[in-house]
């Protein structure tokens, strides 16, 4: 019988460490903090640890990224830390140009409508409720008000499916993410705020009502866009 292959290894013994990795230096304590910060956002209740770990070492952490054109934002208030590109002012006029990590990714319509509506949500309800509190809202409750951006025609399970797959969208930007065991119910996230703040909201909305009113006037389909960071790796050419 042919004997199996390294049957003569030890299962105990130590695994053999390549030799240009055996001199690597131990990682810092920030590097998993790292890792996480560039797959996208942390927040106080991904992990307290992890969290701490991301307070503790800021400094750290924004030299690190800013030698990737990046800065670390950090927002204690809303207990959340991410990464944005950095501008192309940010950096000393002699400075050298680095290639973009983050891409801007355009949004059609739908979409940028959804954006828009939960970023109102969320306004409303950190100003009526517990900034505090986790914002909660059911897909039945945001039908009622996507319904009236569309013509009275359109029929309400087609509806109801768009807004569906821009609700999917939304949860790959990490806008949302469903919320207990009811598929019907998402939790906002808070990143909607940075990545949508106040001024671009009411500059997207006028658009949208442009967009809207031009529709109706023409008996066209509403074709407006934006674009948002994203975090999902890759850059515009």
């Amino acid at each position: 019988m042919t004997e199996p292959l390294f049957s003569d290894l030890d299962e105990d013994s130590p695994p053999v460490v390549d030799a240009e990795f055996a001199d690597l230096p131990p990682p810092p304590i920030w590097s998993a903090a790292a890792v996480r910060l560039l797959q996208g956002v942390v927040y106080l209740d991904d992990g307290a640890e992890l969290w701490d770990t991301v307070l503790r070492c800021v400094t750290p952490l924004t030299e690190y990224f800013a030698r990737l054109g990046l800065r670390l934002v950090v927002d204690e208030s809303d207990a959340m830390a991410f990464l944005r590109q950095s501008r192309q002012d940010e950096f000393p006029h002699d400075y050298d140009s680095i290639p973009k990590l983050f891409r801007r990714s355009p949004l059609n319509y739908d979409t940028t409508l959804l954006c828009v509506l939960l970023r109102d949500e969320l306004r409303r309800y950190e100003e009526e409720v517990n900034a505090n509190e986790r914002c909660v809202v059911s897909q039945h409750e945001l039908l009622a008000v996507w319904k009236a951006f569309f013509p009275s025609t359109k029929d309400e399970v087609r509806l109801n499916r768009s807004l569906t797959a821009s609700l999917k969208r939304a949860e790959e930007l990490k806008f949302v993410r469903p919320f207990g065991s009811d598929a019907g119910c998402w939790e906002i996230r808070r990143i909607i705020k940075a990545r949508l703040p106040l001024d671009d909201l009411e500059r997207i909305r006028e658009s949208l009502v442009t967009a809207i009113e031009l529709s109706t006037s023409t008996s066209t389909s509403t074709t407006t866009t934006t674009t948002i960071e994203t975090s999902d790796g890759g850059a515009d050419e």
